[in-house]
């Protein structure tokens, strides 16, 4: 053996030992897919210590070709300086490009890096085509490599997280992972970020983190945070530490477990009370089950009935207030079980005082891993038929949590809109389980219709980050002052589509820009987010519901076929990854249909774009097959609306339904509370060039069009009326 391998060879050894004391011992992966050759090394990101990490990982010397920019970016500058690097002002030409395929006939490995790329706790990709013309120049193979997050050195004197985002030695699965060459005739930039996806996907569901019981990460989160404010309840102004929330629900936690029930039910508005129900009834080993009491009285009966609850926790106030309501067996009043607890919650109040959190989580005898076991239940909002029951596990928060965090960076002095209901998936893990979690500061409102409190809240407790929907939005852009919003730094929506308009005129009226986000109940909940530019992200995408979190893998198919289409075609979303649910409850023919080898099904229509941003075309069930041609209802919506001169961003006014229909597979049938003939729906929108099989042959006036508490169209009533003629 030549002598500079043996020295390389004992360098490399010598500087692994070093790391892997610095860091832990890194988890390498696939490597027996790397080819003998040469080739192109396809990485997610090279920021921090993570080319040393490759390199180790790797073994082999690796050839990195990089502009001088990045070569003076430190720490990579003391990485790359004296290796086999090659700097260039500028790699994306076409010297660079051949350079790099001749390394790579010669049998080198070369990793290219026009760019400095985002930090390693991101999930942006950065790819770009000069990639495709590599390949094709050296006729050789190019794999894919993930590097996820890695435990921050003992060494470090920096850190890459924000202070919200530090992480134990624990809570990265610090994995290298290489994938499955892709040969040069295939290779193509969406097809290399989908196995960099399914990559990423493998390496955050590795993370040992991710199976920790869900009260164990609530007492922790809620004991770290044990004399800062939690909670400020909005009707009557309390405000609750992190060590009294847990106290209570410890407390309340002792008797719900003498119970047999598996499920307890919770029927309360945001609050302090609902909180810390939900914390009980889970320090319990029970699940919470938050139902919907703005649903119709059968709706409710069967979410009973599926998670046959016999107990229900709530307050008298709100059983007053829903006489129609089916309760089960036995109610609990909270304002009198709290009252008869008193003592219990000063005794556990002295002792969360002086106790650690793991010590807590042993004395209530708490499992160590939650891992895929029942945590949440919640139920869809039915949009198509009877609400099914989502089974969330406690891997399924945890991972989402972590998800959401990864992207949203908040400190002390945030603070929470929490007016959303913990019956709606959004609300149930961003504004209950994230904040308890996390010590996130929340401000609690029983509902998010009453526009004019909450803008008033929003100005008093100086809250920065607002979750919402867009009919809850256009709710602050009527009763709402630009004053209010003086503190809030991001606004992000849910639930259904943000029309362009009202996105528009909120910015317009509060100097906000309203950013949208993607997510189902079934992914618990969030998918993705469309942020606010910053150094890890160059560009934020108006239109698109933004990039994937991480830990998500996504593959776009044929609704019909199922085959698998490029990620830039229009096509059913599919999705793999941690926070992707259980199961429903009690429905395994339609589990079995939900999934399909590992991959969730969501039913949505989705595309991404060059850079990996997610557009939601629309529903399957919002599409109607005439004439052999899918049709999209909300497209047909907006067009009604925008010929009749409609107001922007206005609801409820029509919704489009298909019906079966012998001669056409469907027939469209618009409901609308406009007086609007068919003979001049026909003609507007023959003028608006509008396709002929768009336009709906039959309308039908109704009072008004049914909506769900979420702000969803209600479909299932809406084909009810459309089939009544």
């Amino acid at each position: 053996m030549p002598i500079g391998k043996k020295l390389y060879g004992v360098v490399v050894r010598l500087f692994d030992g070093l790391f892997r004391f610095s860091v832990g011992k890194t988890n390498t992966f696939g490597l027996e897919n790397l080819p003998a050759g040469g080739f192109l090394l396809l990485p997610n990101n090279l920021t921090g210590r993570n080319p040393e990490r490759l390199q180790l990982a790797c073994r082999r010397p690796i050839r990195y070709i990089v502009d001088e920019s990045i070569y003076r970016i430190q720490p990579l500058n003391r990485f790359l300086r004296g290796r086999v690097s090659i700097t260039r002002p500028d790699v994306r030409t076409e010297e660079a490009i051949r350079e790099a395929a001749n390394c790579i006939r010669n049998g080198e490995i070369v990793c290219w890096l026009p760019e400095v790329q985002s930090s390693s706790w991101k999930v942006s990709i950065q790819l770009f085509k000069e990639y495709e013309q590599i390949a094709k120049q050296s006729e050789s193979p190019v794999v894919p490599v993930w590097l996820d997050q890695a435990p921050e050195s003992m060494f470090s004197t920096k850190r890459e997280q924000p202070v919200d985002s530090r992480v134990n030695r624990l809570s990265a699965s610090n994995c290298v992972v290489f994938g499955k060459p892709i040969p040069k005739d295939e290779f193509n930039i969406g097809l290399a970020r989908e196995r960099l996806l399914g990559l990423g996907e493998f390496c955050f569901r590795n993370r040992p983190d991710l199976d920790e019981h869900l009260g164990r990460a609530t007492i922790r989160g809620l004991r770290q945070n044990q004399f800062r404010e939690v909670i400020i309840d909005g009707i009557d102004h309390r405000r609750v530490k992190g060590g009294d929330v847990l106290a209570a629900s410890i407390a309340l936690s002792r008797r719900i477990k003498l119970l047999p029930d598996r499920r307890v039910a919770v029927v309360l508005p945001p609050g302090i009370g609902a909180v810390v129900a939900n914390v009980a009834i889970t320090l319990a080993g029970k699940t919470p089950a938050n139902l919907n009491f703005t649903v119709g009285r059968a709706a409710l009966q069967s979410a009973i009935q599926q998670a046959d609850i016999r107990l229900a926790i709530s307050a008298q106030s709100v059983v007053e207030r829903l006489p129609e309501f089916p309760w089960p067996q036995e109610v609990w009043r909270l304002e009198n079980v709290i009252a008869a607890l008193k003592i219990r919650i000063i005794i556990w109040r002295i002792a969360v005082l002086l106790m650690p959190p793991w010590f807590i989580s042993s004395l209530l005898r708490l499992p160590k891993q939650g891992g895929r076991k029942e945590a949440v239940l919640l139920f869809t909002s039915g949009t198509t038929g009877d609400p099914k029951g989502v089974l969330l596990s406690h891997r399924n928060i945890i991972s989402n949590v972590t998800q959401f965090r990864s992207l949203v960076a908040l400190d002390r002095s945030d603070a929470l809109m929490a007016s959303l209901p913990f019956f709606h998936c959004f609300g149930s893990t961003v504004t209950l389980w994230h904040p308890v979690i996390k010590g996130v500061r929340i401000v609690t409102y029983p509902t998010p219709l009453d526009a004019l409190k909450n803008a008033e809240l929003i100005q008093k407790y100086h809250v920065t980050l607002l979750p919402t929907t867009p009919t809850f939005l256009r709710a602050y852009l009527k009763h709402a002052q630009p004053e209010q919003f003086a503190n809030v730094r991001l606004v992000v929506t849910g639930a259904e589509r943000l029309p362009r308009e009202l996105a528009e005129a909120f910015q317009q009226k509060f100097r906000l820009p309203v950013f949208e986000g993607y997510g189902l109940t079934e992914t618990a909940p969030v998918v993705s987010l469309d942020l606010p530019e910053d150094a890890a992200r160059p560009f934020a995408r108006a239109g698109s519901v933004g990039q994937l979190l991480p830990g998500q893998a996504a593959q776009i198919r044929d609704p019909a076929s199922g085959e698998l289409l490029q990620l830039y075609q229009p096509g059913m979303l599919w999705l793999k990854g941690p926070n992707v649910f259980e199961g429903y409850l009690g429905r395994e023919e339609q589990m079995r249909g939900a999934f399909r080898n590992g991959w969730f099904r969501t039913g949505d229509l989705a595309r991404f774009d060059q850079d990996g941003f997610l557009y939601i075309e629309g529903r399957i069930s919002r599409f109607s097959k005439v004439g052999g041609e899918m049709v999209p209802h909300e497209t047909v919506e907006a067009k009604i609306l925008e010929s009749f001169g409609v107001e922007p961003g206005e609801q409820g006014l029509a919704a489009v339904v298909g019906v079966p229909n012998a001669s056409k597979g469907e027939l469209l049938v618009l409901l609308t509370t406009l007086n609007i003939s068919r003979h001049e729906l026909r003609k507007k929108l023959l003028d608006a060039s509008v396709p002929i099989l768009w336009i709906p042959r039959q309308v039908k006036r109704v009072p008004k069009i049914p909506i769900l508490s979420s702000g969803k169209v209600d479909l299932a009533k809406c084909r009810e009326l459309a089939m009544e003629q």
